[in-house]
């Protein structure tokens, strides 16, 4: 008689997912697949090619997205657990809300599946820039290791209410929230 499903007896080693969870946490009947779903890098999720209609269906499984130490996505529910491909990252930051200012002053993102947080030490902002021509691409760390790509209107609203700094002959252009500077880039000295 066989009990659970053909994934129930696996003993490959597991990922570790960040935030400290790890798949092998998962009940013993979760099996291991490959979803066909992709996160576009505008935030459109789809699934077998065809992009996924329903917001409240996509905010569902928004809510059970991990990503391993590897950087690999996955959906991971009691009994399945799946990789997705996510083209850059699974949220795009896509509205910024300001209270307080200076170094007082904490701003807000509200990601494209209407999900508001908060920046600070707990959700800090980092910028990429672009080897080939400099061009920043910021983020927000939303949870466990998921972000949200921060749309180029909402830089330039966080751009119009940075701050500068000198470090080195260098001015470092970034912004408070939560009494944390994040920077954003650097000018050359004078």
């Amino acid at each position: 008689m066989k009990v659970g499903n053909d994934g129930a007896n696996d003993k490959r080693p597991i990922e570790t997912l960040s935030g400290g969870e790890n798949v092998e946490s998962l009940p013993l009947t979760a099996r291991e697949q490959r979803f066909d779903i992709r996160i576009a890098r505008d935030g459109t999720w789809f699934h077998e090619g065809d992009p996924i209609r329903r917001i409240e269906l996509v905010k569902l499984f928004a809510t059970v997205l991990r990503r391993d130490e590897a950087g690999d996505f996955w959906l991971v529910t009691p009994v399945e657990r799946g990789r997705i491909v996510v083209e850059d990252t699974p949220f795009v930051a896509v509205e910024m809300a300001v209270s307080g200012s200076g170094d007082e002053q904490a701003l807000s993102f509200r990601t494209n599946l209407d999900e508001w947080v908060e920046c600070g030490p707990d959700h800090p902002i980092r910028v990429i820039h672009n080897p080939e021509n400099g061009e920043p691409t910021p983020y927000i760390l939303i949870r466990n290791g998921l972000e949200a790509r921060i749309l180029r209107p909402v830089y330039y609203e966080m751009v119009d209410r940075a701050d500068t700094r000198g470090h080195d002959g260098e001015a470092e252009v970034g912004v408070w929230s939560k009494k944390v500077f994040f920077a954003l880039g650097r000018l050359p000295g004078e």
